[in-house]
């Protein structure tokens, strides 16, 4: 009647965090979130060309967080695959193309953390002028690598050929 006297189940503790998490849902996820940056990225845009700051700023707080979650999952991902790559299983005109869209938005990634630092102490200490000029470049940069972000999941995930087909 009831639970056995004297045995207790200690459970076995995890060797690290791969055994905790199952890592292997992230891609979508990041790519849901670059999307998500890219939509306030664009949502932001308009309201201050509608003047409305206060929202703006908010919105691109927000685009910085999703951003910055991002980043972390994605590196979380990573290291659980210890650094290995998916590939994208093409061959010819189609993989050069993949390569040359991965480098692109890999280079122009490691800037986004700067310039979205930069324009947020611009924005915080309202240096407008600044924050305008620094913003017409790294937006279109940000746009570009969210965007990419979202087109390289498809490519590896759900758009990539079977290796056994090649």
């Amino acid at each position: 009647m009831g639970a056995a006297r004297g045995c207790v189940v200690v459970p076995r503790p995890a060797a690290n965090l791969t055994e905790l998490m199952d890592f292997s849902v992230l891609p979508p996820i990041n790519a849901a979130l670059n999307a998500c940056a890219a939509g306030l990225l664009v949502y932001g845009r308009r309201l201050i060309r509608r003047g409305e700051v206060d929202r703006h700023r908010r919105v691109m707080l927000s685009a910085f967080a999703v951003s910055t979650l991002f980043l972390f999952l994605y590196v979380s991902h990573k290291v659980s695959r210890n650094f290995e790559n998916t590939t994208f299983n093409a061959e010819g005109l189609a993989k050069t193309a993949y390569l040359v869209l991965l480098a692109s938005h890999v280079l122009l990634a490691m800037s986004v953390p700067v310039f979205a630092i930069w324009l947020i102490r611009l924005g915080l200490s309202d240096d407008r002028a600044q924050h305008r000029r620094v913003a017409r470049v790294a937006w279109p940069i940000w746009m570009y690598v969210s965007i990419t972000g979202v087109l390289i999941y498809l490519l590896l995930y759900p758009l990539n050929p079977s290796a056994v087909a090649l």
